[in-house]
């Protein structure tokens, strides 16, 4: 594609330069510049990619994308020839309208589901296009935890958060080459935030909930709130595609409903425990390591004849536990009627599904206790998961787990209160320190149990290599114990500043278990 074709999905850029040079690749970081690539030029947190325009250029560079704020850095490269410039009021809105323009705007070809929320939206993405799959629409996943095409899982996906722009807009390429019908896109406060996520056209848009996270990127909690916020206003922004727009929200929090005022044109289907809502858990029950819940989908039309319901009611048995997952249950049967499913389908594939990596996930080694892996890595998401397993075991909760480095510092206590209070021991280690002193968190973290009145050696230890942790909590657990190894889930290395070592919390404790003398872990 020429650069001047390129540069008319920007209304507002200013080509310096004829634009008549073949682009082959858009790229963001300079180190990935292959001849051909038009280079993108990102303020991050740490660099300036216009810092990097001369070995972008050196790289093969045949343009560059440059932010108009930024003069200073680029004006040089401009003056000297060589290579066209396109000067942009902001690079990272123009990364994105750049992918899809140059990746043929797939969003329009395919029907979208957004996902944002603080907790629980990985989960539920997985859930939603599982339940499409199941009922024959094939449909493409982009979450935190890995990417799919129906249920062939993309390779190096799944290690960080949102992917960037050009990387999503290739991936909902590759969905409508393999024949997809939709995509399910799980939009986190940074994607949103970081215009990752622009350019997907969403036809549906859903929320989970909102607790305190992420502040040391938003600054505020009302930044927070107003960056997954963006996800309803893009909804309204969204070409027609046939399909009606609607938003889905959790009537249970206040922020839904608030959410709820931010699209003008979408329908609203309501989800929530209260009676008022269009998707009504009416019941809850827990059983073993699943659920029994029913659900009242009441003014929403369900099919004549349907045996899966009775009277509007949609009676499952969820093959996941905890009432966190009974609003993901009602939110995924909100989404599935909005994409035109039949009340039958959408039974059947709750009831098929078989979670989300890393999260209440079940290692299995035939072993007489529970272990538990799960994503919980903020004081309201361990808290939750906590309080299930006290719920549901009847013997000890040992729990592992750590706080991330460079991140807002207030989730140390808050989760080594949770701990203490609903743990009877636990294991304080390694999540991702990053640059951070790796002892100054454990301490941290080992300060908020004290002032819990746990003792050190007693109510908890302190370890801090985590795979050594697990291997102590799994050495620990004897007959029902439920042991939670809580904050990484589906990732697989602990990374300490330039450095990382391989920890997959599920792998290793399976290989843990087999050391043990457990059978051949599932």
């Amino acid at each position: 594609m020429l650069l001047r074709e390129l540069a008319s999905a920007l209304p507002h850029a200013r080509l310096i330069g004829d634009g008549d040079m073949e682009i082959t690749s858009i790229e963001y970081d300079s180190r990935a510049v292959t001849a051909g690539a038009l280079f993108v030029a990102v303020p991050g947190f740490n660099v300036d990619g216009h810092a990097y325009l001369g070995r972008a250029i050196e790289g093969g560079a045949r343009a560059v994308v440059v932010q108009e704020d930024r003069e200073g850095l680029w004006q040089a490269v401009a003056e000297g020839g060589g290579v066209d410039v396109l000067v942009v009021p902001d690079s990272r809105v123009a990364l994105a309208q750049l992918s899809a323009e140059f990746f043929g705007h797939p969003a329009r070809k395919l029907g979208v589901v957004g996902i944002t929320g603080t907790d629980g939206k990985t989960s539920l993405a997985h859930l939603v296009a599982h339940v499409l799959n199941h009922s024959g629409q094939k449909t493409g996943l982009i979450s935190t935890a890995e990417c799919r095409i129906g249920y062939e899982v993309l390779p190096d996906t799944g290690r960080f958060t949102t992917p960037e722009a050009p990387q999503v807009q290739a991936m909902l390429a590759l969905m409508v080459e393999a024949g997809c019908k939709w995509a399910v896109v799980e939009a986190t406060s940074h994607g949103l935030a970081l215009h990752r996520v622009d350019e997907c056209e969403y036809d549906i848009a859903a929320f989970t909930n909102v607790g305190r996270d992420h502040l040391d990127f938003h600054g505020s909690e009302e930044e927070y709130v107003a960056a997954k916020g963006r996800l309803f206003k893009l909804l309204d922004e969204s070409i027609d595609k046939g399909i009606k727009k609607t938003s889905v929200l959790n009537w249970d929090d206040v922020v839904g409903m608030f959410f709820g005022t931010l699209t003008k044109k979408a329908r609203k289907i309501k989800y929530g425990t209260d009676g008022m809502e269009n998707v009504w858990i009416e019941s809850y029950e827990a059983d073993g390591f699943g659920s029994n819940i029913v659900i009242n989908l009441m003014s929403l039309k369900a099919d004549p004849g349907d045996d899966s319901i009775d009277e509007g009611r949609l009676r499952l048995r969820f093959p996941k536990p905890g009432r966190f997952n009974a609003y993901n249950a009602a939110a995924a049967a909100g989404i599935a009627l909005a994409a035109g499913l039949r009340v039958y389908e959408i039974a059947d594939g709750l009831e098929t599904w078989t979670g989300a990596p890393g999260r209440m996930e079940r290692v299995d080694a035939g072993q007489p206790f529970e272990v538990i892996v799960d994503f919980a890595h903020s004081p309201d998401s361990l808290r939750r998961v906590l309080e299930l397993l006290r719920e549901t075991s009847r013997g000890r909760i040992i729990a592992v787990f750590g706080c991330i480095g460079e991140r807002d510092r207030d989730r140390r206590p808050g989760m080594a209160k949770a701990a203490a209070e609903l743990a009877d021991y636990t294991f304080v280690t390694d999540d991702n320190p990053y640059s951070e002193d790796r002892d100054a968190i454990l301490q941290d973290i080992a300060e908020g149990m004290r002032a819990a009145g746990k003792l050190e050696g007693h109510d908890f230890s302190v370890v801090a290599d985590r795979r050594e942790a697990i291997a102590q909590a799994l050495a620990m657990a004897v007959d029902e114990d439920a042991v939670l190894l809580a904050g990484k889930g589906h990732e697989r290395e602990v990374h300490i500043g330039d450095t990382e070592y391989p920890c997959d919390d599920r792998e290793e404790a399976r290989r843990v278990l087999r050391e043990l003398g457990y059978g051949s872990p599932t």
